[in-house]
């Protein structure tokens, strides 16, 4: 299958996972996913995760969080920035998502990182999306 942009199929799996109430999703391994599934697992939206590589081809395993009613924790996912059109912002524009309750996604040249984080390294870069 021919992913024209791998970010948005990324957030699609794991958004869609979360809706149906899936214990985990599967996702496609690259450097870019296995770094945002660090991010959220840094940021406590995500349980932990597996990595398997096999024969050059491999996949990360998610496992997803709920609360005690069976509610997800990720409530939504919004894409930013598209292939056709980039968005970037400084580090002083870097937005607040629910007042602190969600996070901004940034890729940096600092690798990728949460709005917060970026803030106090003052560093910008292209945002890439936004988790609640």
């Amino acid at each position: 299958m021919c992913v024209h942009d791998p970010l948005a199929d990324f957030l699609t799996r794991i958004r869609n996972s979360c809706q149906a109430r899936h214990r985990y999703v599967d996702v496609p391994f690259s450097v870019m996913n296995e770094s945002l599934t660090q991010l959220l697992r840094d940021q406590n939206f995500i349980d932990h995760f597996l990595t398997k590589r096999e024969a050059g081809k491999g996949t990360i395993r998610l496992f997803l969080r709920y609360n005690d009613d069976r509610s997800p924790l990720i409530r939504g996912i919004d894409k930013v920035s598209n292939p056709g059109r980039r968005r970037y912002v400084g580090w002083r524009k870097i937005p607040t998502i629910f007042n602190g309750m969600g996070i901004a996604v940034l890729s940096t040249s600092q690798g990728v990182l949460a709005g917060q984080e970026a803030h106090e390294r003052k560093v910008g870069g292209e945002l890439l999306c936004y988790v609640w």
